[in-house]
Protein backbone atom coordinates (compact mmCIF):
# COMPACT_ATOMS: atom_id res chain seq x y z
CA UNK A 1 0.00 0.00 0.00
CA UNK A 2 0.96 3.64 -0.24
CA UNK A 3 2.18 5.71 2.70
CA UNK A 4 -0.84 7.45 4.24
CA UNK A 5 1.25 10.61 4.61
CA UNK A 6 1.91 10.62 0.85
CA UNK A 7 -1.83 10.29 0.21
CA UNK A 8 -2.63 13.18 2.57
CA UNK A 9 -0.08 15.41 0.86
CA UNK A 10 -0.98 14.36 -2.72
CA UNK A 11 -4.70 13.47 -2.82
CA UNK A 12 -5.33 14.67 -6.37
CA UNK A 13 -2.21 12.96 -7.71
CA UNK A 14 -3.12 9.67 -6.01
CA UNK A 15 -6.70 9.87 -7.28
CA UNK A 16 -5.60 10.55 -10.86
CA UNK A 17 -3.04 7.74 -10.70
CA UNK A 18 -5.72 5.28 -9.59
CA UNK A 19 -7.91 6.42 -12.47
CA UNK A 20 -5.06 5.89 -14.95
CA UNK A 21 -4.63 2.36 -13.59
CA UNK A 22 -8.33 1.64 -13.86
CA UNK A 23 -9.08 1.51 -10.12
CA UNK A 24 -12.14 3.12 -8.57
CA UNK A 25 -11.09 4.64 -5.26
CA UNK A 26 -12.60 7.46 -3.22
CA UNK A 27 -9.63 9.33 -1.80
CA UNK A 28 -11.85 11.91 -0.06
CA UNK A 29 -13.66 9.14 1.83
CA UNK A 30 -10.32 7.58 2.76
CA UNK A 31 -8.93 10.87 4.07
CA UNK A 32 -12.11 11.68 6.02
CA UNK A 33 -11.89 8.27 7.67
CA UNK A 34 -8.22 8.86 8.43
CA UNK A 35 -9.06 12.22 10.04
CA UNK A 36 -11.73 10.54 12.15
CA UNK A 37 -9.30 7.76 13.10
CA UNK A 38 -6.69 10.28 14.18
CA UNK A 39 -9.22 12.10 16.37
CA UNK A 40 -10.20 8.86 18.08
CA UNK A 41 -6.53 7.91 18.43
CA UNK A 42 -5.84 11.23 20.13
CA UNK A 43 -8.69 10.60 22.58
CA UNK A 44 -7.43 7.06 23.24
CA UNK A 45 -3.91 8.30 23.96
CA UNK A 46 -5.26 10.97 26.33
CA UNK A 47 -7.35 8.43 28.22
CA UNK A 48 -4.41 6.04 28.45
CA UNK A 49 -2.40 8.83 30.02
CA UNK A 50 -5.21 9.52 32.51
CA UNK A 51 -5.48 5.79 33.26
CA UNK A 52 -1.77 5.66 34.09
CA UNK A 53 -2.05 8.75 36.29
CA UNK A 54 -5.02 7.22 38.07
CA UNK A 55 -3.07 3.99 38.64
CA UNK A 56 -0.16 5.92 40.14
CA UNK A 57 -2.50 7.72 42.57
CA UNK A 58 -3.89 4.38 43.75
CA UNK A 59 -0.49 3.11 44.84
CA UNK A 60 0.42 3.22 48.51
CA UNK A 61 -2.49 4.12 50.80
CA UNK A 62 -6.01 2.80 50.28
CA UNK A 63 -7.51 4.67 47.30
CA UNK A 64 -10.58 6.81 47.82
CA UNK A 65 -13.98 5.83 46.44
CA UNK A 66 -13.78 8.83 44.12
CA UNK A 67 -10.45 7.63 42.71
CA UNK A 68 -11.81 4.11 42.22
CA UNK A 69 -14.89 5.49 40.46
CA UNK A 70 -12.73 7.65 38.23
CA UNK A 71 -10.57 4.65 37.29
CA UNK A 72 -13.63 2.57 36.45
CA UNK A 73 -15.08 5.32 34.24
CA UNK A 74 -11.76 5.76 32.40
CA UNK A 75 -11.54 2.00 31.83
CA UNK A 76 -15.06 1.76 30.42
CA UNK A 77 -14.67 4.81 28.18
CA UNK A 78 -11.25 3.64 26.97
CA UNK A 79 -12.58 0.20 26.08
CA UNK A 80 -15.29 1.74 23.92
CA UNK A 81 -12.88 4.11 22.17
CA UNK A 82 -10.31 1.34 21.56
CA UNK A 83 -13.02 -0.74 19.89
CA UNK A 84 -14.01 2.25 17.76
CA UNK A 85 -10.36 2.88 16.88
CA UNK A 86 -9.83 -0.75 15.89
CA UNK A 87 -12.90 -0.68 13.65
CA UNK A 88 -11.78 2.55 11.96
CA UNK A 89 -8.25 1.19 11.45
CA UNK A 90 -9.61 -1.98 9.86
CA UNK A 91 -11.85 0.01 7.53
CA UNK A 92 -9.03 2.40 6.67
CA UNK A 93 -6.70 -0.50 5.92
CA UNK A 94 -9.35 -1.99 3.63
CA UNK A 95 -9.62 1.29 1.71
CA UNK A 96 -5.84 1.68 1.62
CA UNK A 97 -5.43 -1.77 0.08
CA UNK A 98 -7.62 -0.67 -2.82
CA UNK A 99 -5.31 2.23 -3.71
CA UNK A 100 -2.80 1.08 -6.37
CA UNK A 101 0.89 1.91 -6.47
CA UNK A 102 2.03 5.11 -8.15
CA UNK A 103 3.33 4.74 -11.70
CA UNK A 104 6.69 6.02 -12.95
CA UNK A 105 6.78 9.02 -15.27
CA UNK A 106 7.93 6.92 -18.24
CA UNK A 107 4.96 4.53 -18.08
CA UNK A 108 2.64 5.06 -21.08
CA UNK A 109 -0.93 6.03 -20.23
CA UNK A 110 -3.89 4.06 -21.51
CA UNK A 111 -4.90 0.42 -21.68
CA UNK A 112 -3.24 -2.75 -23.01
CA UNK A 113 -3.24 -1.56 -26.62
CA UNK A 114 -1.35 1.59 -25.58
CA UNK A 115 1.69 -0.32 -24.29
CA UNK A 116 4.87 0.68 -26.12
CA UNK A 117 7.38 -1.61 -27.84
CA UNK A 118 10.86 -0.58 -26.71
CA UNK A 119 12.96 -3.31 -28.35
CA UNK A 120 12.65 -6.05 -30.99
CA UNK A 121 15.02 -9.01 -31.36
CA UNK A 122 15.00 -11.65 -34.10
CA UNK A 123 12.96 -12.21 -37.25
CA UNK A 124 9.22 -12.54 -37.81
CA UNK A 125 9.01 -15.55 -40.09
CA UNK A 126 5.80 -17.56 -40.21
CA UNK A 127 4.95 -21.16 -40.96
CA UNK A 128 4.94 -23.81 -38.23
CA UNK A 129 2.56 -26.45 -36.97
CA UNK A 130 0.37 -25.57 -34.01
CA UNK A 131 2.04 -26.76 -30.79
CA UNK A 132 -0.95 -28.74 -29.55
CA UNK A 133 -1.43 -30.65 -32.79
CA UNK A 134 2.32 -31.20 -32.98
CA UNK A 135 2.48 -32.59 -29.41
CA UNK A 136 -0.60 -34.79 -29.62
CA UNK A 137 0.72 -36.48 -32.78
CA UNK A 138 3.88 -37.40 -30.88
CA UNK A 139 2.08 -38.44 -27.69
CA UNK A 140 3.85 -35.76 -25.64
CA UNK A 141 0.82 -34.18 -23.98
CA UNK A 142 -2.50 -35.59 -22.79
CA UNK A 143 -5.27 -33.10 -22.00
CA UNK A 144 -8.02 -35.72 -22.17
CA UNK A 145 -6.68 -37.75 -19.27
CA UNK A 146 -5.81 -34.53 -17.43
CA UNK A 147 -9.48 -33.51 -17.73
CA UNK A 148 -10.59 -36.95 -16.55
CA UNK A 149 -8.45 -36.61 -13.42
CA UNK A 150 -8.77 -32.91 -12.55
CA UNK A 151 -11.00 -31.10 -15.07
CA UNK A 152 -10.46 -28.99 -18.16
CA UNK A 153 -7.12 -27.30 -18.76
CA UNK A 154 -5.18 -29.83 -16.69
CA UNK A 155 -2.76 -32.07 -18.53
CA UNK A 156 0.03 -34.63 -18.48
CA UNK A 157 3.41 -33.99 -20.09
CA UNK A 158 5.05 -37.17 -21.32
CA UNK A 159 8.38 -38.52 -22.50
CA UNK A 160 10.80 -36.13 -24.12
CA UNK A 161 8.52 -33.10 -23.71
CA UNK A 162 8.54 -33.60 -19.94
CA UNK A 163 12.32 -34.00 -20.11
CA UNK A 164 12.53 -30.82 -22.20
CA UNK A 165 10.62 -28.91 -19.52
CA UNK A 166 13.11 -30.18 -16.96
CA UNK A 167 16.01 -29.20 -19.24
CA UNK A 168 14.69 -25.63 -19.56
CA UNK A 169 14.37 -25.43 -15.78
CA UNK A 170 17.90 -26.73 -15.18
CA UNK A 171 19.40 -24.44 -17.81
CA UNK A 172 17.67 -21.30 -16.50
CA UNK A 173 18.40 -22.20 -12.89
CA UNK A 174 22.12 -22.77 -13.51
CA UNK A 175 22.22 -19.56 -15.55
CA UNK A 176 20.76 -17.51 -12.68
CA UNK A 177 22.84 -19.15 -9.96
CA UNK A 178 25.94 -18.10 -11.90
CA UNK A 179 24.52 -14.56 -11.93
CA UNK A 180 24.37 -14.53 -8.14
CA UNK A 181 20.80 -15.66 -7.41
CA UNK A 182 20.03 -17.87 -4.42
CA UNK A 183 17.82 -20.82 -5.41
CA UNK A 184 14.76 -21.55 -3.28
CA UNK A 185 11.92 -23.99 -3.27
CA UNK A 186 8.91 -22.27 -1.71
CA UNK A 187 5.67 -23.12 0.11
CA UNK A 188 2.86 -23.83 -2.36
CA UNK A 189 0.32 -22.25 -0.02
CA UNK A 190 0.29 -18.86 1.69
CA UNK A 191 -1.81 -17.01 4.26
CA UNK A 192 -4.27 -14.29 3.30
CA UNK A 193 -1.92 -11.67 4.77
CA UNK A 194 0.91 -12.66 2.43
CA UNK A 195 -1.46 -13.06 -0.53
CA UNK A 196 -3.05 -9.62 -0.22
CA UNK A 197 0.20 -8.05 0.95
CA UNK A 198 1.80 -9.09 -2.32
CA UNK A 199 -1.06 -7.41 -4.17
CA UNK A 200 -3.27 -10.35 -5.09
CA UNK A 201 -7.03 -10.22 -4.58
CA UNK A 202 -8.38 -11.77 -1.34
CA UNK A 203 -10.74 -14.72 -1.15
CA UNK A 204 -13.76 -12.41 -0.76
CA UNK A 205 -13.01 -10.35 -3.88
CA UNK A 206 -14.80 -10.83 -7.20
CA UNK A 207 -11.38 -10.27 -8.79
CA UNK A 208 -9.65 -13.21 -7.15
CA UNK A 209 -8.42 -15.82 -9.57
CA UNK A 210 -6.95 -18.33 -7.18
CA UNK A 211 -7.64 -21.61 -5.42
CA UNK A 212 -8.39 -21.44 -1.68
CA UNK A 213 -8.32 -24.10 1.03
CA UNK A 214 -11.80 -24.44 2.52
CA UNK A 215 -11.93 -23.78 6.25
CA UNK A 216 -8.33 -22.55 6.48
CA UNK A 217 -6.56 -19.25 5.96
CA UNK A 218 -4.58 -20.63 3.03
CA UNK A 219 -4.46 -20.18 -0.73
CA UNK A 220 -2.54 -22.05 -3.42
CA UNK A 221 0.04 -19.75 -4.99
CA UNK A 222 -0.37 -18.27 -8.47
CA UNK A 223 3.37 -17.59 -8.64
CA UNK A 224 6.47 -18.00 -6.46
CA UNK A 225 6.48 -14.19 -6.27
CA UNK A 226 3.94 -14.47 -3.43
CA UNK A 227 5.91 -16.65 -0.95
CA UNK A 228 9.16 -14.93 -1.97
CA UNK A 229 7.63 -11.56 -1.04
CA UNK A 230 6.59 -12.97 2.32
CA UNK A 231 10.01 -14.48 3.03
CA UNK A 232 11.28 -11.34 4.79
CA UNK A 233 7.94 -10.15 6.23
CA UNK A 234 8.34 -8.22 9.52
CA UNK A 235 12.12 -8.18 9.15
CA UNK A 236 14.74 -5.44 9.04
CA UNK A 237 17.52 -6.14 6.53
CA UNK A 238 20.92 -4.48 6.67
CA UNK A 239 21.68 -2.11 3.80
CA UNK A 240 25.10 -3.72 3.36
CA UNK A 241 23.39 -7.00 2.39
CA UNK A 242 21.26 -5.44 -0.35
CA UNK A 243 20.31 -6.11 -3.04
CA UNK A 244 19.24 -9.70 -2.34
CA UNK A 245 18.48 -11.87 -5.37
CA UNK A 246 16.38 -15.03 -5.10
CA UNK A 247 15.03 -17.43 -7.70
CA UNK A 248 12.08 -19.58 -6.67
CA UNK A 249 10.74 -22.70 -8.36
CA UNK A 250 7.11 -23.70 -7.94
CA UNK A 251 3.97 -24.91 -9.60
CA UNK A 252 1.47 -22.08 -10.18
CA UNK A 253 -2.28 -22.50 -9.75
CA UNK A 254 -4.71 -20.19 -11.54
CA UNK A 255 -8.36 -20.27 -12.57
CA UNK A 256 -7.69 -17.90 -15.45
CA UNK A 257 -7.82 -20.42 -18.32
CA UNK A 258 -10.01 -19.06 -21.10
CA UNK A 259 -11.69 -21.01 -23.84
CA UNK A 260 -11.90 -18.47 -26.63
CA UNK A 261 -9.19 -17.44 -29.06
CA UNK A 262 -6.17 -19.32 -30.28
CA UNK A 263 -3.86 -17.71 -27.72
CA UNK A 264 -5.57 -19.77 -24.99
CA UNK A 265 -5.11 -23.02 -26.89
CA UNK A 266 -3.28 -25.99 -25.44
CA UNK A 267 -0.44 -25.22 -23.05
CA UNK A 268 -0.56 -21.46 -23.49
CA UNK A 269 -3.08 -20.79 -20.72
CA UNK A 270 -3.73 -23.56 -18.19
CA UNK A 271 -4.78 -23.98 -14.57
CA UNK A 272 -1.43 -25.38 -13.39
CA UNK A 273 2.10 -24.86 -14.67
CA UNK A 274 5.65 -24.72 -13.35
CA UNK A 275 7.70 -21.53 -13.22
CA UNK A 276 11.06 -20.11 -12.18
CA UNK A 277 10.61 -16.66 -10.66
CA UNK A 278 13.32 -14.07 -10.01
CA UNK A 279 12.91 -11.81 -7.00
CA UNK A 280 14.92 -8.92 -5.55
CA UNK A 281 14.92 -6.88 -2.34
CA UNK A 282 16.77 -3.61 -2.72
CA UNK A 283 17.16 -0.03 -1.53
CA UNK A 284 14.91 2.58 -3.19
CA UNK A 285 17.73 4.27 -5.08
CA UNK A 286 18.82 0.97 -6.67
CA UNK A 287 15.44 -0.41 -7.72
CA UNK A 288 15.31 1.09 -11.23
CA UNK A 289 18.77 -0.27 -12.00
CA UNK A 290 17.81 -3.69 -10.64
CA UNK A 291 14.66 -3.65 -12.76
CA UNK A 292 16.71 -3.20 -15.92
CA UNK A 293 19.07 -5.97 -14.75
CA UNK A 294 16.20 -8.44 -14.34
CA UNK A 295 14.89 -7.56 -17.80
CA UNK A 296 18.36 -8.05 -19.30
CA UNK A 297 18.59 -11.51 -17.71
CA UNK A 298 15.20 -12.48 -19.11
CA UNK A 299 16.30 -11.34 -22.55
CA UNK A 300 19.56 -13.27 -22.35
CA UNK A 301 17.68 -16.47 -21.49
CA UNK A 302 15.40 -16.16 -24.55
CA UNK A 303 18.20 -15.13 -26.88
CA UNK A 304 20.13 -18.23 -25.80
CA UNK A 305 17.05 -20.35 -26.49
CA UNK A 306 16.83 -18.92 -30.01
CA UNK A 307 13.44 -17.24 -29.62
CA UNK A 308 12.48 -14.02 -31.44
CA UNK A 309 10.74 -11.50 -29.18
CA UNK A 310 9.99 -7.91 -28.41
CA UNK A 311 9.97 -5.99 -25.12
CA UNK A 312 6.97 -3.88 -24.13
CA UNK A 313 6.68 -1.06 -21.60
CA UNK A 314 3.24 -1.88 -20.21
CA UNK A 315 0.63 0.88 -20.15
CA UNK A 316 -0.77 2.12 -16.83
CA UNK A 317 -4.19 0.54 -17.32
CA UNK A 318 -2.67 -2.92 -17.65
CA UNK A 319 -0.14 -2.72 -14.81
CA UNK A 320 -2.13 -4.07 -11.88
CA UNK A 321 -2.05 -2.64 -8.37
CA UNK A 322 1.51 -3.38 -7.12
CA UNK A 323 3.69 -2.39 -10.09
CA UNK A 324 5.07 1.09 -10.66
CA UNK A 325 6.45 -0.12 -13.99
CA UNK A 326 6.40 -3.42 -15.83
CA UNK A 327 8.06 -4.87 -18.90
CA UNK A 328 6.62 -7.80 -20.80
CA UNK A 329 8.58 -10.00 -23.19
CA UNK A 330 6.41 -11.42 -25.97
CA UNK A 331 7.71 -14.14 -28.28
CA UNK A 332 7.02 -14.22 -32.02
CA UNK A 333 4.52 -16.95 -32.85
CA UNK A 334 5.28 -18.52 -36.22
CA UNK A 335 1.85 -20.14 -36.07
CA UNK A 336 -0.26 -17.06 -35.34
CA UNK A 337 1.94 -14.47 -37.03
CA UNK A 338 1.89 -12.21 -33.95
CA UNK A 339 3.60 -11.71 -30.61
CA UNK A 340 2.36 -13.64 -27.58
CA UNK A 341 3.04 -12.97 -23.88
CA UNK A 342 5.97 -14.93 -22.50
CA UNK A 343 7.40 -13.26 -19.37
CA UNK A 344 7.13 -10.07 -17.35
CA UNK A 345 9.21 -8.16 -14.80
CA UNK A 346 7.90 -5.54 -12.40
CA UNK A 347 9.24 -2.86 -10.10
CA UNK A 348 6.81 -2.71 -7.17
CA UNK A 349 8.82 -0.03 -5.31
CA UNK A 350 7.78 0.03 -1.61
CA UNK A 351 4.17 -1.10 -2.21
CA UNK A 352 4.52 -4.78 -1.24
CA UNK A 353 7.19 -4.15 1.39
CA UNK A 354 4.99 -1.65 3.25
CA UNK A 355 2.13 -4.14 3.27
CA UNK A 356 4.33 -6.82 4.83
CA UNK A 357 6.52 -4.56 6.98
CA UNK A 358 9.82 -5.32 5.21
CA UNK A 359 12.42 -2.69 6.04
CA UNK A 360 16.07 -1.83 5.65
CA UNK A 361 18.49 -0.45 8.23
CA UNK A 362 20.60 2.24 6.63
CA UNK A 363 24.27 2.76 7.42
CA UNK A 364 23.30 5.78 9.55
CA UNK A 365 20.86 3.62 11.55
CA UNK A 366 17.72 4.97 9.92
CA UNK A 367 14.97 2.39 9.26
CA UNK A 368 12.94 2.66 6.05
CA UNK A 369 10.75 0.57 3.76
CA UNK A 370 12.76 -1.16 1.02
CA UNK A 371 11.79 -1.95 -2.59
CA UNK A 372 10.80 -5.28 -4.16
CA UNK A 373 11.01 -6.48 -7.76
CA UNK A 374 10.06 -9.66 -9.56
CA UNK A 375 10.55 -11.19 -12.98
CA UNK A 376 9.70 -14.44 -14.74
CA UNK A 377 12.81 -16.41 -15.62
CA UNK A 378 10.82 -19.11 -17.43
CA UNK A 379 7.15 -19.97 -17.35
CA UNK A 380 7.53 -23.58 -18.43
CA UNK A 381 4.27 -24.27 -20.29
CA UNK A 382 4.62 -21.16 -22.45
CA UNK A 383 8.33 -21.78 -22.86
CA UNK A 384 7.48 -25.16 -24.38
CA UNK A 385 4.99 -23.52 -26.76
CA UNK A 386 7.57 -20.96 -27.89
CA UNK A 387 10.26 -23.61 -28.46
CA UNK A 388 7.92 -25.99 -30.29
CA UNK A 389 6.72 -23.24 -32.62
CA UNK A 390 10.20 -21.91 -33.33
CA UNK A 391 12.37 -25.05 -33.51
CA UNK A 392 10.58 -27.35 -35.95
CA UNK A 393 12.88 -28.33 -38.83
CA UNK A 394 11.93 -29.00 -42.45
CA UNK A 395 11.50 -32.72 -41.68
CA UNK A 396 9.05 -32.05 -38.89
CA UNK A 397 11.51 -32.87 -36.09
CA UNK A 398 11.88 -30.66 -33.05
CA UNK A 399 15.44 -29.38 -32.78
CA UNK A 400 16.62 -28.99 -29.20
CA UNK A 401 18.14 -25.53 -28.56
CA UNK A 402 21.88 -25.89 -28.17
CA UNK A 403 21.99 -24.63 -24.56
CA UNK A 404 19.53 -27.36 -23.53
CA UNK A 405 21.35 -30.31 -25.11
CA UNK A 406 23.62 -30.98 -22.12
CA UNK A 407 20.42 -31.59 -20.10
CA UNK A 408 18.96 -33.87 -22.80
CA UNK A 409 21.78 -36.39 -23.00
CA UNK A 410 23.54 -34.44 -25.76
CA UNK A 411 20.78 -35.19 -28.28
CA UNK A 412 19.81 -32.77 -31.06
CA UNK A 413 16.17 -33.81 -31.46
CA UNK A 414 13.20 -34.93 -29.39
CA UNK A 415 11.76 -38.42 -29.84
CA UNK A 416 8.10 -39.37 -29.94
CA UNK A 417 6.83 -41.30 -26.92
CA UNK A 418 6.13 -44.31 -29.14
CA UNK A 419 9.48 -44.09 -30.96
CA UNK A 420 11.90 -46.89 -30.13
CA UNK A 421 15.34 -45.93 -28.81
Amino acid sequence: MLDIRFIRENPDKVSENAKQKGYKVNINELLMLDDSRREVLSSVELLRKKRNENSQKMKGAKPSDELIKEGREIKEKLAGLETELREKEEKLNELMMNVPNMIFDDVPLGDEEDSVVVKTVGDTKTGAEDHLDYCVKRDWVDFDRGAKVAGTKFYYLKGDLALLENAITQYALNFLIKKGFCFMTVPHMVSSRVLTGTGFAPRTSDQNDGYFVEGEDLALIATAEIPLTGYHADEILDEKDLPLFYVGYSPCYRKEAGTYGKHTRGLFRVHQFNKLEMYAFTTPEMSKEVHEKILALEEEIWQNLGISYHVINIAAGDLGAPAAKKYDIEYWSKVDGKYRELTSCSNCTDFQARNLNIRARRKDGKIEILHTLNGTAVSLARALVAIIENHQDENGKLVIPEVLRPYMGGRNNLRCCYQKV
